[in-house]
């Protein structure tokens, strides 16, 4: 693993990634999903995360969110349709989880897949990468 000065490694090669800056975890039927580490950089200290409720069904590019952060407020898209199973409670009081570790600990939801090709355009590891230096 590279050096990242103490941070988790910047773009697990496991995760799928989309330009709006989210990252899909699948797991069966169930994707986790956040924003990238470069997201939560970008935005600088992430102080309120407003999320969908348990049970919302949401189409792939819906809104299904907000952060606000020191620097700027910003929507979050839905990179898969699918229907909530679970929201990240602690994001509640502790929204610095996903500046944090915005992987594991600071994941923001997790939702039952609608359509597993609605990841057919996602982005891997490397061209996530690619496309965030261009």
């Amino acid at each position: 693993m590279a050096d990242t000065g103490g941070k988790a490694l910047l773009h697990p090669a496991d995760l799928k990634y989309v330009k709006t800056h989210e990252y899909v975890k699948v797991e069966g039927d169930i994707a986790q999903i956040g924003i990238t580490a470069f997201a939560a950089d970008q935005l600088g200290d992430v102080t309120f995360v407003e999320l969908p409720k348990v049970g919302t069904k949401l189409k792939k590019d819906d809104k299904f969110g907000v952060i606000e952060s020191v620097k700027s407020v910003s929507d979050l898209f839905m990179p898969i349709a699918g229907e909530i199973t679970a929201i990240n409670d602690r994001l509640t009081s502790e929204p610095e989880l996903v500046n944090l570790d915005c992987y594991t600990e600071g994941w923001m939801m997790k939702v039952k897949i609608a359509n597993h090709d609605d990841l057919t355009g996602a982005l891997t590891a490397a061209q996530y990468k690619e496309f965030i230096v261009d």
